[in-house]
């Protein structure tokens, strides 16, 4: 892996990046991407490694991360401008916040997962990828003024807080419950979340939890304190991948948290976790697709030296069969997702939510499946050596990709019902059109 300047191995880059026409990247996002990779790498990719073997990624990285405005970059495309300028924010290395496009958001991930690892940039981005970003759509303006400032500066850090022991991709069915006062100003919280990324290091968890009857009309979504607040209680899970991103189960014993911290209305969650998905499925698709990347160009270049019976690994047509067949699924998935970071640069948020929310799912679930296919692949070429722990570092990750923001069989689900939706409509518009 090159420092700064792109890789030539085969399957190392976007295509892009080897210098070949791309219909999507302009002379400012090439601009970007430069100034990003030379970030990304004195700050985090070159100890990537070192920090996961460690478990944990420095703080002081996240602050600087925070004070170069590169952790906006996770949010969602276009950024919320009023708020930054208000804050002093202008630009992003040299991007002017206003200018900001899913383009630009799918180059920053892309390099963030320059490492092959997703534990150490998942360490950081957690909460201006998943926690902030309903704040900033679905929150009231007291809200906003509360938090905002803190979260968007990163004085305060932020997570998502969906899942539970026995409520994962099943949304519907969430059991932590929030119930008001008798005098109607506060929710007393109770229940616990699980498999919380970023959480042990979380001011505040923008969480989902049961206000109402069962099902999903009784769900709604609470800013809900975390870091030594009264009747909460955090530990650090042990995972065989994203070691560094801070995995937590929280428990939440009569947490007293202000009725005003809701966000939206009571009822609303579904909603408000359904589209925040969308965000944060493209954003796992793009790194996931570069964590195959470094795996599958890793193995050609050790395929084109290591050699075997008297030749090298590339001089045998099953190894080049083995990299054919996983580089045209790498390619494949990385052209598919360029197409759909394009699509949203060019549609609202509600019509790319809409158009676009179940084929996003899909691409994250198909994404993991390419990375499952790359990194198998290189164990398998690297041998020996890709049985060693540090050998497997990207596939212990891989269930990391298939599984969380919905794990993989429910999104397939999820990306086909949400196209027989659609064509439903269209079908209903053309019925009705035809009456006329």
């Amino acid at each position: 892996m090159a420092a700064n300047s792109p890789n030539p191995v085969p399957f190392s880059e976007p295509p892009y990046l080897r210098g070949l026409p791309n219909p999507y990247i302009t002379p400012a996002h090439l601009r970007f991407q430069k100034a990003c990779r030379k970030f990304a790498w004195e700050n985090l990719i070159q100890h990537a490694m070192e920090w996961e073997k460690a478990g944990t990624v420095p703080e002081h990285v996240f602050h600087t991360f925070c004070k170069a405005n590169m952790l906006l970059p996770n949010m969602p495309a276009p950024l919320p401008v009023d708020w930054l300028k208000r804050l002093g924010i202008n630009d992003i290395l040299g991007v002017k916040v206003e200018d900001w496009d899913y383009t630009y958001t799918g180059i920053y991930c892309d390099e963030m997962g320059r490492s092959g690892l997703s534990g150490p940039s998942g360490s950081l981005n957690a909460g201006f990828a998943f926690g902030i970003p309903p704040i900033v759509k679905f929150g009231s303006k007291e809200l906003q003024e509360r938090f905002l400032p803190d979260l968007l500066t990163g004085k305060k850090r932020a997570c998502i807080a969906i899942t539970e022991p026995e409520a994962g991709s099943d949304v519907a069915n969430i059991t932590t419950t929030a119930v008001k006062t008798a005098d109607g100003k506060h929710y007393i919280v109770n229940g616990t979340k699980k498999w919380i990324t970023n959480g042990i290091w979380s001011d505040y968890a923008t969480m989902a939890v049961r206000t109402g009857g069962k099902g999903a009309s009784g769900l709604s979504v609470l800013v809900v304190p975390l870091k030594n607040h009264p009747g909460v209680s955090m530990r650090r899970l042990k995972v065989s991948g994203q070691i560094t991103g801070g995995t937590t189960y929280i428990e939440l014993d009569d947490v007293k948290v202000p009725v005003s911290n809701i966000v939206g209305k009571e009822g609303d969650g579904m909603r408000i976790i359904m589209t925040n998905f969308n965000h944060e499925r493209l954003i796992i698709a793009v790194g996931v697709t570069r964590q195959a990347r470094v795996a599958l160009s890793a193995a050609f270049s050790y395929c084109l030296k290591r050699e075997a019976f008297g030749k090298t690994l590339m001089d045998q047509p099953v190894v080049r069969h083995r990299l054919a067949k996983a580089g045209a699924e790498l390619e494949t998935m990385w052209a598919w997702v360029e197409q759909i970071l394009y699509q949203l640069s060019h549609m609202t948020k509600e019509e790319g939510d809409r158009q676009l929310g179940g084929l996003t799912a899909l691409a994250k679930a198909k994404s993991a499946m390419v990375l499952n296919e790359c990194a198998q692949v290189a164990v398998l070429l690297f041998g020996g050596n890709g049985f060693t722990q540090t050998g497997q570092a990207i596939l212990r990750d891989v269930p990391g990709a298939r599984i969380p923001g919905g794990s993989e069989d429910v999104l397939l689900d999820l990306s086909v019902r949400q196209l027989v939706k659609i064509y439903q409509a269209q079908e209903k518009k053309l019925v009705q059109s035809s009456k006329i």
